[in-house]
């Protein structure tokens, strides 16, 4: 009788844990890399780089699909962008430039916005499978000589798992979501050409 009393507390106990973890919210410190080749179209000219967050919220998403503020999904702007201006930065030095972050007249400039981060709740279709989608949105944005270049690079990831991913899983899929943003938007030939006009 007591081994049944306390298997019946050890799975409650177990079941209010598995739920608490779902239920809390996740602030999430990305770090994502570009690792593509970028064109080679510089000569070590000046080029002005900015990041900037366009996004309207910093919640990008909930881990149950619902308004629960307790299962929010938080991604930090403060944290995000200086990291995304590291990457810009880096990628307009491989394309043969010399950035810098200071505005010049007529000195040809690049900012990169992070235009949208979203993270839903997606419906799998499998019994005991639930799903996350993921889907980011960078625009890049090149000036030169009155001259305006706006491209628009979208990355989407679908996940299944049976159970909620935590930080670690979720901070995973999200880097891997803007890495692969990143890639596109810097490999796009069209930038490298405008700044080096």
């Amino acid at each position: 009788m007591r081994r049944r009393h306390f298997l019946q507390l050890s799975c409650a106990l177990l079941a209010s844990i598995l739920l608490a973890g779902c239920a809390s919210p996740q602030y999430l410190q990305l770090n994502p890399q570009r690792t593509a080749n970028v064109p080679q179209t510089g000569s070590g000219q000046q080029v002005t780089v900015v990041a900037v967050d366009a996004r309207e919220s910093e919640v990008i998403g909930t881990r149950s699909g619902g308004s629960m503020s307790t299962a929010q999904i938080t991604v930090s702007s403060h944290e995000l962008i200086p990291r995304l201006q590291e990457e810009a930065e880096r990628a307009v030095r491989d394309m043969g430039f010399s950035p810098t972050r200071d505005a010049a007249q007529g000195r040809p400039s690049i900012t990169l916005e992070l235009a949208s981060l979203n993270y839903a709740k997606g419906e799998s279709g499998q019994p005991l499978i639930d799903e996350a989608r993921i889907e980011g949105v960078f625009r890049a944005v090149a000036q030169n000589k009155g001259t305006t270049y706006t491209g628009t690079y979208t990355s989407r990831r679908t996940q299944g798992y049976a159970i909620k991913p935590g930080e670690d899983a979720n901070t995973r899929m999200l880097n891997d979501l803007l890495s692969d943003g990143l890639n596109r938007a810097f490999s796009d030939p069209e930038l490298g050409r405008l700044l080096a006009r």
